[in-house]
């Protein structure tokens, strides 16, 4: 029986106790777990947070384990070795889909029905790891993929454009990292074109400019761990837009990471597209027009991806 008001954390680092305070604070839970290895980190993560709930609205917080997970509505997995300065998302893949073969087998034996949310990096091969070893129904494991790549296309866009970046219609698209790509040729602002929203604010050099935001994007995360160590905030935020997403059935838009069954000729590879989200995960991918060069983008990273997958073991 799953309990719609209920969410469960695994990994209480900066990024799991960023997300479960942007939970708390969210309404959508009235109970949360938090799952860590270090079960003290967890038991201060959730005294601290449940000190604001007076702040906000009724709810439970509290460590426990994998059976306190079972019912829950949506599992949130951010556990895993932390990206060091000067190393890639992929460097991570072998360290943490170890530490997914002791979290995963755990969740599918509690016997979790709801949606399992992988945020850990890299997510993409993550997210695969993840549907091969929980035995969940493919649409109901998702990544949190490029969600936060798309914000940052998003921000940066309103920055340069001086308009709120919540009418930025544009996408980030392909693995969550080094081979990611923005889809430009689809990119709109309030329903303009973007380059015509950018000519009518004196922009024109369009090709240096999408070069260069693309750019800055990709390297976000870098800059910010070389000046603080870790990302968590963006995430955080990242991680309570997709459970809304799905707690409230929205059937929205969000480029998460999901397994391919054949879009864009993509087949056995999670990869991040813009992708339906509702109450029970992922409701279809969405075709977004592709030009040719963003076409053979999306083929390079998933080339890219799935030349890792070939090289680790997932079985469980």
């Amino acid at each position: 029986m799953v309990n719609d008001r209920k969410v469960a954390i695994v990994g209480c680092g900066f990024v799991g106790s960023s997300s479960a305070f942007a939970l708390m604070q969210s309404g959508l839970f009235s109970e949360m777990v938090l799952i860590d290895v270090d079960r003290a980190r967890a038991e201060g993560e959730a005294l601290d947070i449940a000190h604001g709930v007076p702040f906000a609205n009724p709810c439970k917080i509290y460590a426990g384990d994998y059976a306190d997970a079972a019912d829950a509505a949506i599992i949130v997995v951010t556990a895993g070795a932390a990206q060091k300065p000067g190393e890639t998302r992929l460097d991570l893949v072998n360290k943490n889909v170890g530490i997914f073969k002791s979290i995963i087998p755990q969740i599918r034996e509690s016997g979790f029905e709801g949606v399992l949310l992988v945020v850990s990096n890299p997510v993409d091969v993550l997210t695969y790891a993840a549907i091969k070893m929980s035995g969940l129904p493919e649409g109901k494991v998702i990544g949190s993929g490029t969600v936060l790549d798309t914000a940052r296309l998003k921000y940066m866009l309103g920055e340069h454009l001086e308009v709120d970046p919540r009418d930025v219609h544009a996408y980030i698209m392909g693995e969550h990292g080094d081979s990611e790509f923005a889809a430009w040729s689809s990119a709109m602002v309030a329903g303009v074109p973007l380059n015509t929203f950018c000519e009518m604010h004196g922009h024109h050099d369009h090709k240096a400019t999408e070069a260069r935001i693309a750019e800055e994007v990709k390297n976000s995360a870098y800059e910010i761990i070389a000046k603080k160590h870790a990302t968590y905030y963006g995430i955080a935020m990242s991680v309570r837009r997709i459970c809304t997403a799905i707690m409230h059935d929205e059937d929205t838009v969000l480029p998460v990471s999901s397994l391919m069954v054949g879009e864009y000729g993509l087949n056995d590879i999670a990869i991040s597209m813009p992708t339906i989200v509702g109450r029970g995960g992922v409701v279809c991918r969405v075709p977004v027009s592709l030009s040719d060069d963003e076409m053979a983008e999306l083929k390079e990273s998933a080339s890219a991806l799935k030349a890792i997958i070939d090289q680790v073991d997932f079985e469980a």
